[in-house]
């Protein structure tokens, strides 16, 4: 039996959370051929901020990581829904823009953003590897620390 993204992320000690109803008129993924575009998920659960404020002042590094992590993990929602949840149809993540709701003068923000690589390669091992582009920000969608948006090359 194909494993599944939600049992991949339980091997690492993690829990796929349901998909965050979208803050906007948009879809939480969109499919184009082979490449699925993750639409792009803040930090929370159940429509609460897990993580509000801004990283270098209300937030450390390690927090900030956690507050990736947790964007990751609704990706992984998105992505499980895209593909009914068989992680055989995930061929590689391609990309990630990740976005950091910093505090003046926090230079760090590509450390942040590795939260939610790390998960990547930790659920998809090379493939989970990636192009990325990590951005400060002066503010996010309900005040959350961190963003993450994605495109994961899929198969039928």
């Amino acid at each position: 039996m194909t494993q599944t993204i939600e049992a991949a992320v339980a091997a690492q000690g993690l829990t796929l959370p349901a998909i965050p109803r979208p803050r906007g008129a948009f879809l939480p993924w969109s499919r184009l051929g082979n490449q699925l575009f993750l639409a792009g998920q803040i930090c929370e659960r159940g429509g609460e901020v897990l993580y509000p404020g801004k990283v270098g002042a209300e937030f450390d590094l390690e927090t900030g990581k956690l507050a990736a992590q947790a964007c990751a993990l609704n990706l992984m929602a998105s992505l499980s829904d895209a593909v009914e949840g068989d992680m055989s149809r995930v061929v590689r993540c391609i990309r990630m823009n990740g976005f950091v709701n910093v505090a003046p003068g926090f230079h760090d923000v590509p450390l942040v953003i590795n939260g939610a690589s790390e998960l990547f390669i930790a659920l998809f091992g090379e493939h989970g590897r990636h192009a990325r582009t990590a951005i400060g920000v002066a503010t996010l969608p309900g005040n959350a620390a961190v963003e993450v948006e994605s495109i994961f090359e899929i198969c039928d």
